[in-house]
């Protein structure tokens, strides 16, 4: 009997849900709105009910449903899926793997959203199966995931992987919403990159981000890439000060993990080959020789995919360790 899994990645605004076969083919995938009310305590509920109904429709004699893989934004517990805190979902101390057992009937694995974003590339996008991989996502926050031999490291206590809160700026940096300050998330995120424009062009009133500015009120990190293919000296600027922080951060892990591909996904990834460009001529900088004869730099592919196929890979590991 063929076996599918229900891939879960679970957002402040939607929740992105898929069965999806041992292979990782998404067979359907669809989302629903993430209910926030009373501290998330109807999700696992919402959960439960979309997979049934949309079982219906789906369901075949041969085929059957075996497992769930969620991912989240929270600090949480592997073994048991306790969380911890979910700060934009709601969840606090909220027991996430078993409420959604009873309410399923599946067993079910929880893992961070970053994870389940890298094994998701690992398996079916830009990973390629590599065993050794780092992914890094440039969105609102900048996210992380670490696989070591084919398996995604927790650490002591699920912390692992927290790529974006890499002291970039010792002293000085502007403030993360960690509570730290000088994370490479202030520098390399979207809203980092907006940030570091801003303050460039103050200096420079005849560049083609300080005309959008005027035009606009605001400065995006789309924008700071449009302006750095058409040769602007303020975009020169920021994209290589979030170039520099980047590839030093990378060459660190990757010098002490030594991967064969580093991953780079998230929004600010859709500025493609200039943004690989000057990652890497900073990652060779300071990467070993030999590290840096073995990896790999490529652009996600799963896109808003990333996380419900990882979920899945998750999902269908966990039932083979049964």
């Amino acid at each position: 009997m063929e076996e599918w899994y229900v891939g879960i990645d679970v957002g402040g605004t939607t929740i992105k849900m898929a069965f999806i076969t041992a292979t990782g083919q998404i067979v359907t995938k669809w989302e629903i709105p993430t209910n926030k009310q009373e501290e998330g305590k109807y999700i696992t509920t919402d959960i439960a009910n979309e997979i049934a109904q949309k079982w219906q429709k789906h369901k075949q004699q041969d085929v059957r449903l075996t497992s769930l893989g969620l991912g989240a934004p929270c600090f949480f517990e592997m073994e048991t899926g306790f969380v911890y805190q979910a700060v934009n979902i709601g969840w606090r101390n909220f027991p996430l793997k078993d409420e959604l057992e009873q309410k399923t009937g599946l067993p079910v694995t929880v893992d961070n959203d970053a994870n389940m974003a890298a094994l998701g590339e690992m398996w079916r996008g830009a990973g390629e199966g590599a065993a050794n991989l780092l992914c890094v996502t440039l969105g609102t926050g900048v996210g992380g995931g670490i696989i070591a031999n084919g398996r995604i490291l927790h650490g002591v206590n699920g912390m692992a992987g927290e790529i974006g809160h890499i002291t970039a700026v010792p002293e000085g940096g502007a403030p993360c919403n960690c509570g730290k300050t000088g994370c490479l998330e202030t520098i390399a995120s979207a809203t980092g990159i907006a940030r570091l424009a801003i303050e460039q062009v103050a200096s420079a009133p005849d560049s083609v981000l300080h005309r959008h500015l005027q035009e606009t009120g605001k400065l995006t990190a789309k924008q700071v890439f449009k302006a750095y293919a058409e040769a602007d000296e303020a975009a020169e600027k920021v994209v290589k000060e979030v170039g520099f922080h980047l590839g030093l951060a990378l060459a660190n892990l990757a010098n002490a993990l030594n991967p064969e591909i580093i991953v780079i996904g998230g929004g600010v990834s859709r500025a493609g080959e200039p943004l690989l460009a000057v990652i890497e001529h900073y990652f060779s900088c300071y990467a070993l020789k030999r590290v840096k004869e073995g990896v790999r730099f490529k652009i996600a592919t799963l896109g808003n995919d990333a996380g419900v196929i990882g979920g899945a890979w998750l999902a269908r590991e966990s039932r083979q360790q049964i």
